[in-house]
C-alpha cells in the first residue's frame, strides 16, 4: 500500500524525523492561508502517489502568499503526468505546502526489503535528487548498502556507515546516524516495505531535512495498522485494482491486450513472460492464489472482462490446493453471467484436470484448449491479435 507525502512526513515526525514546516491543502484558498502561518517564500507541491512530480510541473515555488494560490490553482485538478503515472496520468486533488529551503546538497537515503538476502537494507548516496535511478543504472558504486538483522536492529556502526556514505563530517556525522536511526525505527514500527528520503538535504545552515518522503507498507501487515490503512487514498489506484481486492485477488492493470488469469505470483510472472516470447501484451496480473472459491473465479473473470483493452483471456492453472474443477465451474458460471464473447483459452494441468476438461467440453462454450503454456500464449495471441 501507498500514501501521500504529506502522510509520510506526519509518520516520520512522529519518529523525530526533522521535516520541513507544512500543511496539506485542497484549494487556493487554503494554500494562501497556510503560506500566510508559514511567514515566508514555500514550495507548493502536488501530491499523487508517483514520483517526478517536479519534471511534471507539480512542483512549483511561490514568493508570497497571493503567488501560492496562483500556483495552487495551476496544480488543483490538473492531469499530472510523469514517468510512474503512464500516459493518462493522475488528476491532483490535494498539496502540500510547505516552507521554502536554502539548500546546500541534495543527498539520498533509503530502506527497502532485499528479497535476495531476506533482510532490510539501507541505502545511502551523496547523489541524491531527481535522478538517483540512473545513478544506480550507471554508478552503482556510489551507493553505500548496509543490511540490517531485525533480530538485532540497526546499530550505531551501521548508522555511522551509512552517514559517511553521504559525504558528512563532523557533527552532520551524528546528526545523519541520529537520522537514519529514526528513519529505521519508523520503517519497522510501521512493517514498510520502502520508506525513502530523496533529496534529504543538507540546508545552507548545515541542517538535515527530509525534503521529499516516501512509503510503502506491506499489504500482509496491514491487520496490525488500522492506522495506516486508514491513510489508503482509493482515488490513488486503479478501480480494478481496488475492485479485486475486495475479493482477495491479487491484480495490476498492464498496458497489452491478453489478459491473464492465473494461480501464484510465480506462474503469473511466468505467464506474461511466455506471452511476450509469443509476440503478445499482458493486458494484467490477475493471481487468484491457491484456494479461490468458485464465487472467486467468477469475481476475477469479470474483472478480467471489465478492461475494454482485454481482446482475449489466457487462463493458465496448475490445480493443487484449487482444483481443475473448481477453476472450470467457475469460469463456465462467469461466462454465461456476463455473456462474454471473448476468445477463451484454457491451459490447465493438476487436481481433477480431466473432470475440469470434461466440464469444459460438455459446457456448450466455444473455450480454446491449449497444451502446456507455449502452445496457449501462442493461441492467446493469435486471437487478440485477429479480434
Amino acid at each position: 500500500m501507498k500514501i501521500h507525502e504529506y502522510q509520510a512526513k506526519a509518520i516520520l515526525a512522529e519518529a523525530g524525523v526533522p521535516i520541513p514546516r507544512g500543511r496539506v491543502a485542497a484549494s487556493p484558498a487554503e494554500v494562501k492561508a497556510v503560506a500566510q502561518e508559514l511567514g515566508g517564500p514555500v514550495v507548493v507541491k502536488a501530491q499523487i502517489h508517483a514520483g517526478g512530480r517536479g519534471k511534471g510541473g507539480g512542483v512549483k515555488p511561490a514568493p508570497t502568499p497571493e503567488e501560492a494560490a496562483q500556483v495552487a490553482s495551476q496544480i488543483l485538478g490538473m492531469m499530472l503526468r510523469t514517468h510512474q503515472t503512464g500516459p493518462e496520468g493522475q488528476r491532483v486533488k490535494r498539496v502540500l505546502v510547505e516552507e521554502a529551503m536554502a539548500i546546500g546538497r541534495e543527498l539520498y537515503l533509503g530502506i527497502v526489503i532485499d528479497r535476495v538476502a531476506g533482510l532490510p537494507v539501507c541505502m545511502a548516496s551523496a547523489a541524491g535528487g531527481m535522478d538517483i535511478e540512473e545513478v544506480a543504472r550507471t554508478r552503482p558504486d556510489a551507493i553505500v548498502k548496509v543490511h540490517v538483522d531485525p533480530a538485532t536492529g540497526i546499530r550505531g556502526f551501521h548508522a555511522r556507515k551509512l552517514a559517511f556514505g553521504l559525504g558528512l563530517h563532523g557533527d552532520q556525522v551524528r546528526a545523519a546516524a541520529d537520522f537514519v536511526t529514526r528513519l529505521y525505527a519508523a520503517f519497522e514500527a510501521k512493517d514498510c516495505s520502502l520508506a525513502e528520503i530523496n533529496p534529504l538535504v543538507v540546508t545552507d545552515g548545515g541542517r538535515l531535512l527530509a525534503l521529499d518522503a516516501k512509503m510503502n507498507f506491506d499489504d500482509n501487515a496491514l491487520f496490525r495498522h488500522p492506522e495506516v490503512l486508514a491513510l489508503r487514498d482509493l482515488d490513488e489506484e486503479s478501480p480494478l485494482e481496488v475492485e479485486a481486492s475486495k475479493y482477495g485477488l491479487n491484480y495490476i492493470k498492464l498496458d497489452g491486450n491478453v489478459g491473464c488469469m492465473v494461480n501464484g505470483a510465480g506462474l503469473a510472472m511466468a505467464t506474461m513472460d511466455i506471452i511476450k516470447l509469443a509476440g503478445g501484451e499482458p493486458a494484467n496480473f490477475l493471481d487468484v492464489g491457491g484456494g479461490a472459491s468458485a464465487e472467486q473465479i467468477e469475481s476475477a473473470f469479470r474483472i478480467l472482462v471489465s478492461d475494454a483493452r482485454v481482446k482475449a483471456v489466457l487462463i493458465n492453472i496448475f490445480g493443487g490446493i484449487l482444483r481443475c474443477d473448481r477453476l472450470a465451474e467457475g469460469v463456465i458460471r462467469a461466462v454465461r453471467s456476463l455473456k462474454v464473447a471473448l476468445p477463451i483459452v484454457i491451459r490447465m494441468e493438476g487436481t481433477n484436470v480431466e473432470l475440469g476438461q470434461q466440464m469444459l467440453r460438455e459446457s456448450g462454450l466455444n473455450f480454446i484448449a491449449a497444451r502446456g503454456m507455449r502452445d496457449a500464449a501462442a493461441k492467446a495471441v493469435r486471437a487478440a491479435t485477429a479480434a
